[in-house]
């Protein structure tokens, strides 16, 4: 059993009607993900194909993905990793707008045990919110972010070990991808997430 894993976070891709295909440096960030989370609104599967080339890749379907069939598609996933638990949807309150009561509240009818983490998209607007025990990420849109016209964007990571998690947002850059010049990585401890070490 491994004792670290690397998880690669994107959202609202929005492809081919944003771009034809991803930032090459994006494609390159992604690359050394174990598993990959899109948390939806592809519009088609091409980028759900390129990234299943990369690693297992898991969607939540977006507003834009009705009708889309596929076993990498669901409405939500809550998924196991090293002891982790990590909930996905497309569509979550903002934590800008909505208080941790009406979330939770909202997380309860989409999973069947609080997650540790949830994964979410929609709003194209990257952020990292912590709550006790519960730690909303948007990895924003790596095409179209903050809904403005096509540019580079943002990815996120989750890196898992026996003892933490950290989670990074990343902007995407002209060469490479560099962590985000304003939102700074946050480390969750082993203790919060009732990993055994």
């Amino acid at each position: 059993m491994p004792n670290s894993l690397t998880i690669g976070l994107i959202a609202d891709t929005h492809m081919p009607g944003s771009m034809a295909e991803l930032w090459p440096e994006a494609l390159a960030f992604l690359a050394s993900s174990d598993v990959i989370l899109h948390a939806g609104d592809l519009h088609t599967l091409d980028i759900v194909d390129v990234l299943s080339e990369i690693a297992p890749t898991y969607v939540a379907r977006g507003n834009g993905d009705v009708g889309i069939i596929d076993p990498r598609l669901q409405d939500q996933w809550q998924l196991d990793f090293m002891g982790f638990n990590i909930g996905m949807l497309h569509h979550c309150p903002s934590p800008e707008r909505k208080s941790e009561a009406v979330i939770r509240k909202h997380l309860a009818k989409h999973f069947s045990a609080p997650p540790d983490v949830v994964i979410f998209g929609h709003t194209h607007l990257e952020s990292v919110t912590c709550f006790k025990g519960l730690t909303l990420i948007n990895p924003g849109s790596p095409t179209l972010p903050r809904n403005q016209s096509l540019q580079r964007g943002t990815l996120a990571r989750l890196a898992i070990t026996t003892e933490a998690c950290r989670v990074t947002l990343y902007q995407i850059g002209a060469d490479q991808v560099e962590p985000h010049p304003v939102i700074t990585p946050v480390d969750i401890p082993s203790t919060s997430l009732g990993i055994s070490v």
